[in-house]
């Protein structure tokens, strides 16, 4: 018996996945907004206990992820900033490149640009991240973050589901 091999169509929903975009502007306008309060509540430095494991905290990141390269001299302010400059443009092409079906995808990219912009601000404008959600457990710490943070990596998980359980269908459907 020979299986018979039909295209399966996606539906058909005009445009790209820049109708996402919107989630990019939410997460910017958070993520600033909490940064502001923090800045504005917050003692630098000083922990604000909330539960055992978390604390608001409020700290200066002037590195990268887990303040990377932080003591480098300056530089790196501009080349983060030019990196994430980067990524972002990229984000947009690829959404841009992306159907508005899969939104899987759509999401975890707009979620990647909303906090790759929201610390891109905070790097050109004040020379550093803001951080403040702290998170421990015993003597143990986790690197303080903040929403755009917690955004990418939100985004970057949307973006391997999308991979381990989408993308075959997608490329199956291709053929």
């Amino acid at each position: 018996m020979q299986r018979s091999r039909e295209r399966i169509e996606e539906p058909a929903l005009p445009g790209s996945s820049l109708v996402w975009l919107w989630l990019s502007v939410l997460v910017v306008v958070l993520d600033q907004g909490s940064k502001w309060l923090a800045e504005t509540m917050l003692e630098y430095g000083v922990p604000n206990p909330l539960l055992p494991v978390f604390d608001l905290t409020l700290l200066y990141n002037r590195g990268a992820a887990f303040s990377f390269l932080a003591d480098a001299g300056g530089w790196q302010r501009w080349f983060f900033a030019l990196v994430a400059l980067v990524v972002s443009v990229a984000l947009v092409i690829w959404m841009k490149r992306t159907s508005r079906v899969h939104w899987w995808l759509g999401m975890g990219l707009a979620l990647l640009l909303g906090g790759a912009l929201g610390n891109l601000y905070d790097r050109v404008v004040l020379g550093h991240v803001v951080d403040f959600i702290s998170l421990h457990y015993g003597g143990y710490y986790f690197p303080a973050f903040n929403l755009a943070d917690s955004a990418i990596t939100l985004g970057a998980v949307l973006l391997v589901v999308d991979t381990l359980f989408f993308e075959k269908r997608r490329h199956l459907r291709s053929l």
